[in-house]
């Protein structure tokens, strides 16, 4: 299966476009008015028309209510929700019976005790975004530009798909895809000038050693069983 990039926190038509131009999978909205990623329903309305079916488009919330999921929802028409909060089994698992979309549940990792709770949402969630553990004075729970430990999750054994992020960018992105055979790598600072300030050229080089680095893989798995 081919890897999943997502591009998340876009917030201008410019950024939004080269990402697509690029080939990512997924493009990310962030609603979490903490975050230097956070869009208004306006212009996530706007940007999520100029989508067009090229990407999965990704609706981020945080502990986000009913009121607020169906207001993000009705402004983008995404394809899957990300839960970035501390959403419990239960609640993501009404939340997808509610809404009727898929979800991904993200599991912020920092040691291997912060993956006792991946059973129940794997067992819930459409898929699993594995990211770094914030630091408790954190503002916000991710595009904090830190990696965690890839290698808490080299024996990890999961029926559905899971990706990577936390610090990902174009130096490390071959390590981490190597390490955790992840079927999908997500980033958001490790393509910015900035905080909130998507670069270009960043996103053009991450997506390219993304590829290259799954093609990489694939090579070698390949050789390994022949």
């Amino acid at each position: 299966m081919a890897l999943a990039v997502k591009i998340c926190g876009l917030s201008t038509r410019e950024t939004l476009e080269v990402a697509l131009d690029a080939g990512a999978d997924m493009v990310g909205f962030v609603f979490f008015e903490a975050s230097p990623r956070h869009v208004t329903l306006g212009t996530a309305r706007e940007l999520g028309g100029l989508v067009k079916g090229r990407a999965i488009k990704v609706v981020l919330t945080v502990d986000a209510d009913d009121a607020t999921l169906e207001n993000c929802i009705d402004a983008v028409q995404p394809g899957l929700l990300q839960l970035h909060g501390s959403e419990s089994v239960a609640r993501v698992r009404d939340i997808k019976q509610k809404f009727g979309l898929p979800v991904m549940k993200v599991l912020s990792v920092a040691t291997a005790a912060d993956l006792a709770g991946l059973p129940g949402y794997a067992a819930v969630a459409d898929r699993i975004l594995f990211d770094a553990r914030a630091p408790k004075d954190a503002t916000r729970p991710g595009g904090l530009g830190v990696p965690f430990d890839w290698h808490l999750l080299e024996n990890i054994k999961l029926t559905i798909p899971f990706m990577v992020g936390g610090g990902l960018n174009a130096g490390n992105i071959a390590e981490a895809i190597r390490v955790t055979r992840a079927g999908g790598v997500d980033v958001s600072s490790g393509v910015e000038s900035a905080p909130g300030v998507k670069d270009p050229e960043m996103i053009r080089t991450f997506i390219r050693a993304a590829r290259e680095a799954a093609g990489a893989t694939a090579s070698s798995k390949i050789a390994s069983s022949v």
